[in-house]
């Protein structure tokens, strides 16, 4: 089964949808695709069945937010915690999922025509290497385009996501790239896996579980968060409508909590800024009071020191994940 299903939503369909078009769409939507097990389980199915359904719907779901003007999805396709499951399921999950990457690279034209950026999240070196490389040729592969995006979240937790990212600032203050008091929770979001995006505007939980197991803590603080009692695989282009109409509901109030969140970080950023001129000046004044201009033009300076700072770093850091994927690429990997 393709990556993104050809066809036109029906008659019905694209009335509802121009309707709900007249309001705020989302533009970046994460999934939890929860009921896969339950579903075969329901149907009296391997369970191996009910997973591939579940890719099957997401194919179908893609085009469905494509019609709705949806750019972006990101879904929870494999979390760190399902390496428990038996054996057989999660080498099962691991074949699946290579199927499906090896698919992808066969349909480039494809996903060309609709320009879509193929993203995987996650820590891969958690990942069978021949799942690692494939997955490396279909990043690669799409990396230019850029109409819409899905991101799939594979050997992936939100907690394992946040750690990664301080290990990085870590990282970066060891190279002499950014210093201690460069670190903040700004930089913090732009060293996690999902930096290249925007925060998601809504998440969507199947299956009726209401928890977000462990899935984008830090970018879904002002999300809508929708949660559907439907499983997965029989998840429709009526639940989605739905879970747009919730968000639509909540609008008002998400984008101003947006803005205050912003606000505020704005000004803890320029609180830390001016503290480290404080000392700054202190120190090569000895204790001599410094007038108010002098006081703006250094803050004005460091501003922008640690600005160029922070984009070399977060550039070094760029570079390292891209070369996580080409290594993977090369002939002596492959070999």
């Amino acid at each position: 089964m393709s990556w993104i299903r050809e066809g036109d939503l029906n008659l019905i369909e694209r009335i509802s949808a121009n309707i709900l078009k007249a309001g705020p769409i989302p533009k970046h939507v994460a999934f939890i695709m929860d009921g896969n097990r339950r579903y075969a389980r329901k149907r009296q199915v391997e369970r191996q069945e009910g997973h591939s359904q579940g890719f099957e719907k997401l194919a179908e779901t893609l085009r469905w937010c494509l019609r709705l003007d949806i750019r972006e999805v990101t879904v929870y396709a494999f979390s760190i915690e399902n390496f428990k499951r038996s054996k057989d399921e999660v080498d099962g999950l691991m074949e699946l999922a290579k199927q499906k990457f090896t698919r992808l690279l066969e349909e480039q034209e494809n996903l060309e025509k609709h320009g879509v950026c193929i993203r995987v999240l996650g820590d891969l070196t958690l990942l069978p290497l021949d799942l690692q490389e494939v997955i490396a040729k279909a990043v690669l592969a799409t990396k230019t385009h850029n109409k819409c995006f899905l991101n799939v979240c594979f050997a992936y937790t939100s907690r394992h996501e946040i750690a990664s990212a301080v290990r990085e600032m870590a990282w970066g203050v060891e190279q002499g790239l950014i210093r201690p008091s460069d670190v903040s929770e700004a930089l913090l979001s732009q060293c996690l896996y999902t930096s290249n995006s925007p925060n998601p505007d809504m998440l969507i939980r199947t299956s009726g579980e209401v928890r977000l197991s462990d899935f984008l803590l830090w970018q879904t603080s002002y999300s809508c968060l929708v949660f559907q009692s439907v499983l997965w695989p029989e998840y429709s282009f009526w639940n989605l409508c739905e879970a747009i109409l919730q968000y639509q509901l909540s609008h008002r109030s998400l984008q101003k909590a947006r803005e205050q969140h912003r606000e505020s970080q704005a000004l803890q950023q320029l609180e830390a800024d001016r503290s480290c001129v404080a000392e700054l000046l202190q120190h090569r004044s000895n204790g001599t009071p410094v007038d108010a201009q002098s006081r703006q033009e250094a803050l004005h300076s460091y501003t922008a020191s640690r600005e160029e700072r922070v984009r070399h770093f977060l550039g070094a850091l760029q570079h390292k994940r891209d070369t996580f994927f080409s290594d993977l690429c090369s002939p002596a990997v492959v070999a």
